[in-house]
């Protein structure tokens, strides 16, 4: 029998429609015309045209110039901001990254993962003006990241085939894992250790050091990280950091949890290992 929320009945397919083109628009093409929307979601291009009329209205969509193209508009973007500003994550989690900044000097960031990508929902900037490039909203690749393998760690071989059915994964560097079974091995050895470390790993010239968040259900709902401007991190300095991010992930934990004894994965301490 058919429930109330996957019954047919209850949805609006005109605007099922709109959202669906809303999310055509991505880091990579950011512009595209009426005649491609139109192919993509196999409508007639006078539907297509009168849908963007109607975004453009509420500001959602905008007209690039007097051309043909139409890009994302203001409206969707301060809908971002307010659902990250709205998180709990965030309210709880930007006290907590700034105080790991004031500590290391370093800038600290707050992550979480959709599907198959990172999503950076808090920042804060460190005393390196060089490394403030990253910015809420940014997504990255969570197979080819530190912060993507602790993300992805809830799940196993099975879920991540499923996850990346493809028989070999984009590669970025050297260190980026192919297969799934290269990404499963790190990831374990990162849920062994309690936290992760790449040095040079996605983007040559830095290190990221990150250490899992964890919610009520011990689940890993987000990660903290920090960025170090230098590819290589000199061991006594790496346990220092290390000990500091994994401090503010526990004390995140603790607070989305509500329970002072929330605990994660049962990690050995701290060691100089890196992926």
């Amino acid at each position: 029998m058919a429930t109330e929320k996957n019954d047919d009945r209850y949805t609006v397919p005109a605007l099922m429609r709109g959202l669906q083109l809303l999310m055509l628009f991505n880091r990579d093409e950011r512009e595209l015309t009426g005649a491609e929307i139109s192919r993509r979601l196999e409508l007639p291009r006078a539907s297509v045209f009168r849908m963007l009329q109607t975004l453009e209205q509420g500001g959602f969509v905008e007209r690039v110039g007097d051309g043909a193209y139409y890009k994302l508009g203001l409206a969707v973007l301060r809908l971002g901001f307010e659902f990250l500003a709205s998180m709990e994550l965030t309210e709880h989690g930007r006290p907590v990254i700034e105080t790991l900044r004031d500590e290391c000097g370093y800038s600290a960031h707050l992550v979480v993962r959709d599907a198959r990508e990172v999503v950076f929902i808090a920042k804060v900037a460190g005393r390196s003006a060089l490394f403030h490039s990253i910015q809420v909203g940014a997504r990255l690749p969570a197979h080819a990241t530190v912060l993507g393998r602790l993300l992805l760690s809830d799940l196993d071989l099975h879920a991540l085939r499923q996850l990346y059915p493809e028989p070999e994964l984009p590669s970025y560097t050297p260190k980026t894992p192919t297969t799934v079974e290269q990404l499963k091995k790190l990831i374990d050895q990162d849920r062994a250790n309690g936290y992760g470390v790449s040095q040079g790993g996605f983007e040559t010239g830095i290190s990221t050091i990150a250490a899992p968040v964890f919610n009520d259900r011990g689940e890993v709902a987000a990660a903290i990280s920090i960025t170090v401007p230098s590819q290589q991190v000199q061991p006594g300095e790496l346990e220092v950091l290390v000990n500091q991010v994994r401090q503010a992930a526990a004390q995140l934990t603790e607070r989305i949890s509500h329970s002072p004894n929330r605990g994660g994965w049962q990690t050995k301490p701290t060691e100089k290992k890196v992926a």
